[in-house]
């Protein structure tokens, strides 16, 4: 029985539709000939943070700013993208001075946007809609929407577990693949053509060690060494990993060598697209693990791709992450993730539950067709 309807979503307008900190930065190096030059990287909070930064909130209160914001590229097309597959929305915070050169703005760029389906003001939790889209973390984690999505900048960078994307080609694919988690979906057993498989789940839930295993029983599998930007020193070595400087792993990002990247608990995890398509083109199928976030990358790059949630008791997850060999921040940041991953199984292919290793691998294999 098809269950499909359609969604509804509601789209922040700052730093996700218009430039805002971008743009203000700009101004302030213009302005004030910062040497360095302000750079996004430097805005890792939200609010002032007591830098040279702070500066760029004089902008915020000019109305001249609000009315020269530069439409971010490739905004106006994704909201025409987006229109045909949900009902939008805006959510706009903005100080009640300005609301009227927001209107005209949204109005005259997104003419797709209702003019009665513009909302503004902070309390972006009053908004009632399947998915919330938003680079602000505070609206994200205390959002109503049975999706909150985030958009990645600079200072939501510690933010883990949640749904979160790079791009709009991301969210169009998160969205689709939404939208396929109400209707009744075909079985993905088909493995005639190299395939690309991903275990997804919270920290300490044991997918690595689970992937290592199912590997061990195929030869028709290859494992994808993704990057990190975490410190080898602080855990034991990970054959899943090439260790890389965050500069080097910035510099692989912003160059596309990294087709897919994201952070976890503070950290950084990319994958290079011509790694994996190494690997299909040997003939084999990929096995890798990733977060929620990497796995809808694949699903936007990528054919044949089968997401597969390892679900674990809370209380294994906690032990198995106390355990770790890593900072007090660290730990914290996995922990609480933990609780934002859960809904993470409802938009992937399979779940699978277990109470020991042994059965998780059974699972997965027959879900693969690997024979013992």
């Amino acid at each position: 029985m098809n269950k499909r309807r359609r969604l509804s979503t509601a789209l922040d307008i700052d730093d996700l539709l218009m430039e805002c900190t971008a743009y203000a930065i700009r101004l302030a190096n213009e302005k004030y000939k910062f040497d360095p030059p302000l750079s996004m990287y430097e805005i890792t909070g939200w609010g002032k943070l007591g830098t040279r930064t702070d500066v760029i909130h004089e902008f915020f209160n000019d109305p001249e700013f609000y009315r020269t914001q530069p439409v971010i590229e490739g905004a106006k097309e994704f909201v025409k993208k987006l229109s045909q597959m949900t009902e939008v929305f805006v959510s706009t915070a903005i100080p009640p001075e300005f609301m009227g050169i927001r209107a005209k703005q949204i109005m005259t760029e997104f003419p797709e946007i209702p003019a009665d389906h513009i909302y503004m003001g902070a309390r972006k939790d009053k908004i009632n809609v399947d998915i919330l889209f938003d680079d602000a973390l505070h609206n994200v984690l205390n959002s109503n929407a049975q999706y909150p999505i985030l958009m990645r900048r600079p200072w939501n960078q510690e933010a883990t577990g949640m749904l979160a994307v790079n791009t709009y080609d991301e969210f169009l694919k998160l969205v689709e693949v939404i939208a396929d988690s109400y209707s009744v979906r075909p079985e993905h057993n088909d493995f005639s053509k190299p395939s690309i498989v991903v275990l997804v789940g919270p920290s300490g839930s044991g997918k690595s060690k689970i992937a290592k295993q199912v590997l061990q029983r195929t030869k028709k599998f290859e494992k994808l060494v993704s990057y990190t930007t975490k410190d080898p020193t602080a855990v034991e070595a990970n054959e899943w990993y090439n260790y890389v400087s965050v500069e080097k792993f910035r510099e692989m990002c912003e160059s596309g060598e990294m087709f897919q990247s994201t952070m976890y608990a503070g950290h950084g995890y990319g994958s290079t697209k011509s790694d994996i398509e190494k690997i299909l083109k040997s003939g084999k199928h990929v096995m890798t693990t990733m977060d929620i976030c990497g796995a809808m990358s694949l699903k936007t790059n990528f054919k044949n791709v089968i997401t597969i949630y390892i679900k674990r008791e809370k209380k294994a997850l906690l032990n198995s992450i106390l355990r770790k060999n890593s900072t007090i921040k660290d730990k914290i940041n996995r922990i609480i993730g933990i609780d934002a991953e859960k809904q993470n199984s409802e938009i992937c292919d399979y779940i699978v539950e277990f109470d020991n290793y042994d059965d998780a691998i059974n699972q997965i294999c027959k879900i693969l067709k690997i024979s013992k």
